[in-house]
């Protein structure tokens, strides 16, 4: 059975605007208000898993720890498939300490290209942690499947998403409206299973 969440304070665990907003809207129907480790001033931990449940766990609980309150974290990035799954865990790392990622996308073109690859599938995986300052923690996991294409478009969403076409769309996560994105998301996907769990 998992644990119920309480209407009230929540810390999401990222230093990430566009993850906060994402996470704050989907949210917000449930009377929980949600604010960031940045505004609280908490440190970003080290991620040293090696998978995105892993990462996620970390920093939820440093964050559940160093404030006191609950705290959801999300550790996401892009697979793809002819990569080996690369740049996977370490999608945010790709784009560099100046958080680039015209130039992590750049770079997933250029492995692309560099291996005379073809095979364009790819997939987006999110883990969501949730975990309470006394050490309690849920996960759930979720994922979006498509396809890269190059040159990137839109200017909507954050990393990689002008470069990730949904199977069964027209429009990369890049160039789709919020409320569209969110209903196919792999943050959505795993949301959804936390809610179906802590909150409904």
């Amino acid at each position: 059975m998992a644990r119920k969440l309480d209407p009230g304070q929540l810390v999401i665990a990222s230093h990430n605007a566009g993850k906060v907003r994402e996470i704050n809207e989907l949210l917000a129907p449930f009377g929980i208000g949600a604010t960031s480790a940045a505004s609280l001033a908490l440190p970003e931990p080290e991620e040293t898993a090696d998978s995105f449940a892993g990462n996620a766990l970390l920093k939820a609980r440093t964050a559940a720890e160093a404030s006191g309150l609950p705290a959801l974290a999300d550790d996401s990035g892009l697979e793809v498939a002819a990569l080996a799954d690369a740049p996977g865990i370490y999608s945010a790392r790709w784009a560099g300490p100046e958080k680039d990622f015209a130039k992590a996308m750049a770079k997933v073109e250029a492995a692309l290209a560099e291996i005379g690859a073809e095979d364009r599938r790819a997939r987006f995986v999110c883990a969501l942690a949730l975990a309470w300052p006394d050490g309690h923690a849920e996960v759930f996991e979720g994922e979006a499947r498509g396809s890269v294409v190059f040159p990137p478009r839109g200017d909507r969403g954050f990393g990689y998403d002008p470069i990730f076409l949904p199977d069964g769309e027209s429009e990369t996560f890049g160039e789709m409206d919020p409320a569209r994105k969110h209903a196919l998301s792999h943050r959505a996907q795993a949301f959804a299973k936390l809610v179906a769990a802590c909150l409904e």
